[in-house]
């Protein structure tokens, strides 16, 4: 992708975004966290990409599929887009040390806290790498974050939209 950097925020889907049922991944199930579309479309707004990493081991269990990921992921857009806001890229890792299906048993350094997904938008995109942040909610995502060398914010709850506009204004953003 060309273009002039600009920062990004890279958020954690499970508890952050949509509400952690246990591997959430059927379309009609989705159910967005206090102020999860506002917080996107804020970040759109304050030119920001916007990205999803998410662990998703329930893949290599066979819980479900790839397919079934993407799906869910098609729903949030859909949703965001009514809402005013984007996604600029979803990434997922459906590997796992310990997965049933051997197809996904393997320890990937972009399964969160590894870095690799983080590290593989940062390259494709042209990010702003010392003003972007991550927001998750495990301690996974905030070594992710500081082992990719971003600054991260742990979500506890309550208003995600409170919690990144804040982050922003403290980076400068105009909001």
């Amino acid at each position: 992708m060309n273009g002039a950097r600009r920062p990004a925020v890279f958020f954690d889907r499970d508890g952050v975004l949509n509400v952690d049922d246990g591997f959430v991944h059927r379309p009609e199930h989705l159910r967005w966290i206090d102020g999860a579309a506002a917080a996107v479309r804020a970040v759109n707004q304050a030119g920001w990409f916007a990205f999803v990493v998410t662990n998703q081991a329930g893949i290599g269990h066979g819980y479900h599929s790839e397919a079934d990921v993407r799906a869910f992921h098609a729903q949030m857009s859909a949703h965001l887009g009514e809402q005013g806001g984007r996604i600029d890229e979803y990434v997922f890792c459906p590997y796992h040390p310990e997965a049933r299906l051997e197809a996904y048993r393997q320890d990937s350094p972009h399964r969160k806290p590894g870095p690799g997904m983080i590290l593989d938008l940062m390259s494709r995109w042209p990010v702003d790498q010392a003003r972007s942040f991550l927001v998750g909610d495990r301690e996974s995502d905030l070594e992710a974050a500081a082992r990719a060398s971003i600054d991260a914010y742990h979500y506890r709850g309550g208003s995600l939209y409170e919690l990144v506009v804040a982050a922003l204004r403290q980076r400068g953003a105009a909001i």
